[in-house]
């Protein structure tokens, strides 16, 4: 809720708690400047209410991992594209301010040796049902600012890291096996590139957009932070004084991307933005801090996700 901190916003947090929210994400913020209500963004009779008495949405939303995508892709076409459908609807209703956060997947891959990043003219070309559904909602909400009029942006951002991540997520939870003595697991042979990006830095992007950015523009966010998964998993392993090959290979995701990697000049450039966490270590670092001090935290989701995990042969 970096929004909070470092903002005099009041902000009214609209979450359907499914398995990967928690109110304790929310403890030690002012009760007077944050409001959660519990339900669900398919509701309309929700979201009118939250929406009607709000001056600018934030669309965080999603369904988001991968492979739960590909393990049951109805949920992310529900939640990504008939959610954001309902939530440009009530926007409309009230004449509401509407930034829409995606992400890089919708542009498909590049190869490893590509010079090219994404740009915000990269041509869709989805892999997943997870980012197909992000793309075709990118897609209703930019309809909506040229059809209706909608005040809108868009940013897609690249993989973010950071406190209060589900287990799920692939660095929490090379971090939380390790701190429950267990081993690192790499999908494949761990080649797979990421732009990495702490989610300070990314809520801090959000804002300077919804402050500042031209509506009817979209903006990548990245913080040059590409790394391959191998890369990643060695570091986290010697940050947490273990050998860096102390890993195994498991089965790779079907159809996982090769690379991703963000141009970020155009936030940077017009609006001024610029990320806290450049040293990829010391971000990863504070980090593995965070699942060390908070275990009660995300200690009642693992045995369930990996349960999960071990049954995908993962």
């Amino acid at each position: 809720m970096t929004v909070v901190q470092a903002t005099d916003h009041r902000v009214v947090v609209l979450d359907k708690l499914t398995y990967a929210g928690h109110r304790e994400s929310l403890e030690g913020l002012p009760e007077d400047r944050v409001e959660l209500v519990v339900g669900d963004i398919c509701d309309p009779d929700v979201v009118d209410d939250v929406v009607g008495r709000s001056d600018a949405i934030v669309h965080y939303a999603a369904e988001s991992h991968n492979d739960n995508s590909l393990a049951g892709p109805m949920p992310f076409v529900q939640t990504n594209v008939v959610g954001a459908a309902v939530l440009l609807e009530a926007a409309r209703r009230h004449g509401t301010r509407f930034h829409h956060v995606s992400t890089d997947e919708v542009y498909g891959d590049l190869e490893i040796d590509d010079p090219e990043k994404f740009t915000e003219f990269t041509p869709y070309q989805p892999s997943s049902p997870y980012s197909a559904s992000k793309a075709a909602s990118d897609h209703l909400v930019r309809a909506w600012g040229r059809s209706f009029g909608l005040e809108i942006t868009v940013s897609n951002c690249s993989n973010n890291y950071g406190p209060y991540q589900h287990v799920e997520k692939f660095i929490p939870r090379q971090i939380t096996n390790l701190l429950d003595g267990g081993v690192a697991k790499l999908y494949g042979d761990g080649k797979n590139v990421r732009d990495w990006i702490h989610t300070e830095d990314h809520s801090s992007a959000v804002l300077r957009i919804l402050e500042s950015g031209k509506l009817g523009e979209t903006y990548l966010i990245g913080a040059n932070g590409e790394k391959n998964n191998r890369e990643v998993i060695e570091l986290i392993l010697e940050l947490m004084g273990r050998d860096p090959s102390d890993f195994v290979h498991v089965k790779d995701r079907p159809g996982h991307d090769l690379r991703y990697a963000i141009d970020a000049h155009k936030i940077r450039e017009e609006l001024g933005w610029e990320p806290k966490y450049t040293d990829f270590v010391d971000g990863l670092s504070a980090t593995i801090e965070w699942y060390r001090s908070n275990e009660d935290w995300w200690r009642p989701q693992k045995a369930e996700t990996e349960a999960k995990y071990e049954k995908a042969g993962q």
